[in-house]
């Protein structure tokens, strides 16, 4: 992208599809080339455009605006199912929690994508067979695949939102990173609107007490309930109108949890040795450990995704590094300790499950850290740690679909 920028600064039209072609792409490569072009008065006037920050919010357009209060509507009135149809909430929410919000976030960005009819079809196809998959499972609140259909049926849900968010472009590396930095600007913005909502149902329930008016029911069941459903969705409207509000503040909040976390890890293992906890006899030990390990794992996706864009130092690069090369040695001893495990009381769907997807982490894990030791020697190497990071995005959706859809059959809903 570079080289065709440089070489067509005399050519607006030219220019104008190469940013058409891959905006994000091009502004980032036409500001690691600007210094070097400024003096020319169509770099300048590119500059201006792809820079200027309006400090005002912007609130998009009639429709859209029309759409999202709709589509927040429509994701409390799912929310509320149970109470309306008199549906047992222990059976609805684990089976159908994810259903709330990734439809409707799904329809906003075909919306928005004008997505073709054939691609149209399978996105519609794959929500409603999940639907109807899902509430047909056998009511079995002891069954393991159950629980474990429930856990991964939201990140095969996530993938579709994926496979939607990236149009027609679903080969495009730089379009499926594009889809995990609104993940991350969507993660800030939506913590920040429901921290909000909290202040809110503070002062308005203190005030109605104050008057002897008791509203806590009526309203944690139809507000509250309806703000945590509308709350992602009000979040991905702002971050796709307004990506200032929190393109820069995701940046800052990956460089300041990078070497926090990196050090209460090496805090934490060293204390685990000290005290001598086992994760090869304890579960419960092995269970934290694992979600520990996943969240670790998505920071480093995430630092790596929202820093890469901008210039970053080595010593920024070394803490990465440092950080996965320690999440590769807690990757190594859960797969261990769950292969001991399956070794000694056998295989369980639990078990199983857990092994893939550490397996998984385990590649995607010791792929980036190879490529974080190159960007040592060679900044122009973050590009194949981004890749390697998106690569493993369809083998994640595929385990999810595998878990969710092939281990009930599989093990026959035990």
């Amino acid at each position: 992208m570079k080289e065709e920028i440089l070489n067509n600064l005399d050519n607006p039209q030219q220019l104008e599809k190469l940013y058409r072609k891959n905006k994000t792409l091009f502004k980032k490569d036409f500001n690691s080339i600007y210094t070097d072009i400024q003096e020319k008065q169509a770099a300048q006037i590119w500059n201006e455009r792809l820079n200027f920050e309006n400090e005002e919010i912007y609130w998009g357009t009639g429709r859209e605006l029309i759409f999202v209060i709709v589509a927040s509507f429509i994701a409390w009135l799912i929310a509320k199912i149970p109470a309306f149809l008199s549906i047992k909430e222990e059976f609805f929410y684990p089976r159908n929690i994810a259903f709330i919000v990734f439809p409707i976030l799904t329809v906003y960005f075909i919306w928005r994508q004008k997505l073709q009819a054939k691609k149209l079809v399978i996105i519609v196809a794959a929500i409603l067979i999940s639907v109807i998959y899902m509430n047909l499972l056998p009511d079995n609140a002891e069954s393991d695949t159950l629980q474990l259909a429930c856990i991964h049926m939201p990140l095969f849900l996530w993938a579709v939102l994926g496979y939607t968010f990236v149009g027609d472009n679903w080969r495009s590396c730089q379009k499926r990173l594009d889809f995990l930095r609104y993940n991350g600007d969507l993660i800030v913005l939506t913590t920040i609107i429901l921290i909000a909502g909290a202040i809110l149902t503070g002062i308005t329930i203190g005030l109605f007490s104050l008057i002897g008016v008791n509203i806590n029911e009526f309203y944690f069941e139809y507000i509250v309930i309806g703000g945590l459903a509308a709350s992602p969705i009000v979040g991905t409207y702002l971050v796709l109108t307004n990506p200032h509000l929190v393109n820069k503040v995701s940046p800052i909040i990956a460089k300041v949890f990078t070497p926090l976390v990196l050090i209460t890890l090496v805090i934490y293992l060293l204390v685990v040795i000290g005290i001598g906890k086992d994760p090869y006899n304890d579960r419960d030990f092995l269970l934290v450990f694992n979600m520990l390990l996943i969240g670790v794992m998505a920071i480093i996706l995430f630092s790596i995704v929202e820093t890469s864009s901008n210039t970053e130092s080595k010593i920024g690069t070394l803490l990465l590094f440092g950080l996965s090369m320690v999440t590769v040695l807690i990757n190594g001893i859960a797969i261990s300790a769950i292969l001991f495990r399956i070794s000694t009381w056998g295989i369980t769907p639990n078990r199983l499950a857990v092994l893939g997807g550490n397996l998984l982490f385990f590649a995607n894990l010791l792929l980036v850290t190879f490529k974080l030791f190159k960007v040592l020697k060679d900044r122009n190497e973050i590009w194949n740690v981004e890749k390697s990071i998106v690569s493993f995005l369809p083998i994640y959706s595929l385990w999810a679909f595998i878990v969710s859809f092939v281990f009930p059959l599989l093990f026959k809903f035990r």
